[in-house]
């Protein structure tokens, strides 16, 4: 059965936009080309849900955002996100456009790349074009081509060879306009033996009206090279947020995926690896909190063609109320991989019982001389461990939220990052109503 995708805007006014924006000729192309795509392709499957019956058709329409004077005009929410972030470089995405951009000179001298990626297709053609769209290509489903068609925004960073950069780079997309398309598009391209730590938070005020979000983060690592990529989402319960995110790593490059999926509508996320490279690294945390009625579907992947090359995905997910969650972790192991190591958990709890938890661990190994293991659990909190707790004089309500820290302990308390830490906790505690 094909589904028909409801596209948000037609060919003439797409080419009519990108050419009001001064786009490059073949940027236009490509949008045009996806377009097309995107009218054909059917959406992406997800794991015992159905995405065509979520809100994935409430993209708006492209309104320009007005640049901020100072970062004194933001909101008080997304002011205290940045707190900190000036000493290295900060991008700000509003709904459908950057407003604000900034990168330490000390940084820029060195040739570090830092600013929204609407310019770096401009002004960095040749270090952008080679890798737009490549990890995840424009015919791998409807959404990725329809994101391909209308992304706006997003973020381009590049770190050259022998590079490393010792402080965070910090982006906030904030979408607080209902009427808005917001698909920021994020591409990260490390070169050989190169380090960057990149810091994002999707955020947004209570919307109107209903908003879906179709975002697409690209990273590219080269020989060597190390990359870690955290990223934090709270946006409304208004907000479909679904996110595909890709790293293509080279020998010896690693990259380390730190995800906070802290949403208070329909949610769905595929994070992939593709160790290409001999000795490639993959190290992916993945926390999650539900409520409310909120369906999620969260998948992670570790492709392995590299030798020697090794993945680990650590999940867990907290469901409360009427909230349901789908986790998959995939690991494949392609023939020729030999001495690849690939190791995965998925275990999710269940406040109520209402919520519904589903954890499915996937190993698909075409290659003998490999390590491989999984680990999957679902169940509510133990009776037992509160009954204890409560025996020494901590309420219930206190028991519980001790077992629901110490259940995400081992994810949150591997975030090497302090600031980071301490927002998902405070985000921990708001879902939780705390």
């Amino acid at each position: 059965m094909t589904t028909q995708t409801i596209l948000p805007v037609n060919a003439e006014a797409l080419k009519a936009l990108s050419e009001s924006k001064q786009e490059p000729a073949w940027l236009t192309d490509s949008r045009l080309a996806a377009l097309e795509l995107a009218g054909q392709l059917e959406l992406p499957k997800l794991e015992k849900q159905r995405i065509e019956r979520w809100n994935i058709h409430s993209y708006g329409e492209y309104k320009e955002s007005n640049k901020l004077a100072s970062l004194d005009e933001l909101p008080e929410h997304v002011a205290k996100l940045v707190e900190g972030s000036r000493e290295g470089g900060l991008v700000i995405q509003r709904n459908s456009g950057t407003v604000y951009a900034s990168l330490a000179p000390e940084l820029a001298a060195q040739g570090v790349i830092f600013t929204d990626l609407e310019t770096a297709v401009k002004e960095h053609a040749d270090l952008v074009k080679p890798y737009l769209h490549q990890a995840l290509k424009s015919d791998e489903h409807a959404m990725a081509a329809l994101h391909a068609a209308v992304w706006n925004g997003g973020v381009f960073l590049y770190v050259p060879k022998n590079v490393e950069v010792d402080v965070p780079l910090q982006a906030v997309m904030l979408t607080d306009d209902a009427e808005a398309t917001f698909a920021p598009h994020v591409l990260v391209v490390a070169e050989a033996n190169s380090q960057i730590t990149y810091v994002d938070n999707y955020v947004s005020d209570s919307l109107a009206a209903p908003v879906t979000h179709n975002g697409v983060v690209e990273v590219f690592a080269k020989n060597g090279a190390k990359v870690r990529y955290a990223s934090v989402h709270q946006l409304a319960g208004e907000a479909t947020d679904v996110t595909f995110r890709r790293a293509v790593l080279d020998n010896d490059a690693s990259i380390e995926w730190i995800v906070g999926e802290m949403n208070d509508g329909d949610t769905a996320s595929d994070t992939m690896s593709i160790l290409k490279g001999n000795g490639s690294t993959s190290d992916a945390k993945i926390i999650a909190v539900g409520s409310g009625s909120q369906k999620i579907n969260y998948t992670t992947q570790a492709k392995h063609f590299g030798k020697s090359s090794a993945s680990q995905m650590i999940t867990r997910a907290v469901m409360r109320e009427e909230a349901q969650a789908i986790i998959n972790g995939i690991t494949k192991i392609e023939k020729g991989a030999t001495k690849a190591d690939g190791q995965q958990t998925e275990r999710v709890l269940m406040l109520s019982p209402k919520a519904r938890g589903d954890a499915n661990p996937i190993l698909l190994i075409d290659e003998d001389d490999v390590t491989a293991g999984h680990a999957a659990s679902v169940g509510q909190v133990n009776r037992e461990q509160i009954y204890y707790l409560m025996s020494r004089g901590i309420s219930r309500s206190v028991a519980e939220s001790l077992i629901i820290y110490g259940f995400l302990a081992p994810v949150v308390s591997e975030i090497p990052l302090e600031g980071l830490r301490d927002q998902l906790q405070g985000l921990v505690e708001r879902k939780l109503g705390q």
